[in-house]
């Protein structure tokens, strides 16, 4: 029997007017320590993001994903908190914001392979 492995998964969220808590999910984060896991998968549907809301600046908005991205990398690009451990970069990247992208509460489960997660987790939560 192969063994289960703890993970947690945030939903990576497009908040265009934060007063208004409506959000549209871009993305999903998941961390898996035993596995040496971080990594996040995100679309940005520009048609789907323009019709939520009309003035949302793409560029800006890909910028801030790809610096997810980074961090979750360990990337240099990505300043001191790519330098930072891997938990602590998953932590960091959850935390509770007010901005523009923004993630949910963190989730836990178990799996098989964190890679295979991202990607089921991915398609049932955003595509």
């Amino acid at each position: 029997m192969q063994q289960k492995y703890l993970f947690e998964y945030a939903v990576i969220r497009v908040v265009p007017r934060v007063e208004r808590e409506e959000f549209l999910n871009i993305g999903v984060i998941v961390y898996c320590a035993k596995q040496k896991f971080l990594q996040a998968r995100y679309l940005l549907n520009e048609h789907r993001l323009e019709a939520f809301c009309a003035d949302l600046d793409i560029a800006e908005l890909k910028e801030h994903v790809c610096s997810i991205e980074r961090i979750c990398t360990g990337d240099k690009a990505a300043g001191p908190i790519g330098k930072f451990d891997i938990a602590s970069r998953f932590r960091w990247l959850t935390a509770t914001r007010s901005t523009i992208v923004q993630t949910s509460k963190v989730h836990p489960g178990f799996c098989d392979e964190a890679s295979e997660t991202l990607n089921k987790l991915f398609e049932q939560l955003v595509a």
